[in-house]
């Protein structure tokens, strides 16, 4: 016995489809309405927007009002300066503080190399920073800067309660401080006798010595030439003689002047010129050393 199929009726198919079309429609309807609430509720959440006029009166209604500020890593930020950057005070309400705004205000600040804010509810305000570290008191046209090690200038003021700080002289030595202090603090009986490192020609150092003596060091190689200096220190004491400058830019050879006697007391003369001859002295390991003269004209310093 064959059944017969039984067809819907075009009614219900009619309703069938309809009811396929709404469900996409509210489908859409939604997705649209999520999007639209998402865009509303962050332009209404920026400073001053209508989200952020409900949490201040909201915070009023209830008094979430600032009664804490936290600050941790603070230690050469000014205190009065960071307040300021913040931006809240006690008493504030707290829903109405923007935690975006005072970061990128703080962050603005010299001393600063990051900064967290947060908004603990109820009634705390939170700050944890991470400051700069002085590396180097960077002196330049008779001006006394605080760098740190990348060479970027940290602060201008109260550079003297860093004297322990090395100090480093010339145009261009910010940039390049970090690894010459580095070579010098692999020779420390070098290092001890440094008063300054000074940047000559933005492409070389020369170091000033407490003696008054200047050593000239060879571009580029400047963590060859202080090993070589130490060992000239520790057979010859080379450093403890009466010099006006130590020449080490050649690789071959090294030349010195002296200081006259009767001009200990007066002003180092110019590495370029002056009465004194040079010498050159030959490194550990070769003849018994001896200063001899050299032929060799004076070289101006650059």
């Amino acid at each position: 016995m064959r059944r017969e199929i039984a067809r819907p009726s075009r009614m219900k198919l009619l309703v069938r489809r309809q009811r396929r079309n709404l469900r996409l429609a509210a489908w859409a309807l939604s997705g649209f309405a999520i999007v639209l609430a998402g865009v509303t509720v962050a332009h209404s959440a920026q400073t001053g927007g209508t989200l952020a006029g409900l949490e201040t009166r909201f915070g009023r209604a209830i008094d979430l009002r600032v009664k804490q500020i936290t600050i941790d890593g603070r230690s050469n930020t000014p205190e009065p300066v960071l307040l300021t950057a913040l931006g809240v005070k006690k008493g504030d309400p707290i829903l109405g503080f923007s935690v975006e705004g005072a970061r990128a205000r703080i962050e603005n600040l010299a001393w600063v190399q990051h900064v967290a804010v947060e908004r603990r509810l109820p009634d705390t305000i939170y700050v944890d920073l991470t400051e700069r570290r002085p590396f180097a008191i960077w002196q330049n046209q008779g001006k006394f800067q605080l760098i740190d090690r990348s060479g970027d200038v940290v602060a201008d003021e109260d550079v003297a309660a860093f004297t322990d700080l090395p100090l480093v002289v010339g145009l261009g030595a910010p940039a390049h401080a970090s690894d010459m202090l580095d070579a010098l603090a692999a020779a420390p009986d070098i290092k001890s006798r440094v008063v300054a490192i000074v940047r000559v020609g933005e492409r070389r150092w020369n170091l000033q010595l407490k003696n008054r003596v200047t050593v000239m060091l060879p571009e580029g190689h400047e963590a060859a030439a202080l090993v070589r200096l130490s060992d000239l220190q520790a057979h010859q004491q080379l450093l403890d003689r009466p010099l006006v400058f130590v020449d080490m830019r050649l690789p071959d050879r090294l030349a010195v002047r002296t200081r006259p006697p009767s001009a200990s007391d007066a002003k180092p003369a110019d590495p370029s010129g002056g009465d004194a001859k040079p010498a050159e002295l030959k490194a550990p390991g070769d003849a018994k050393p001896q200063a001899t003269p050299t032929a060799t004209p004076n070289r101006r310093a650059t």
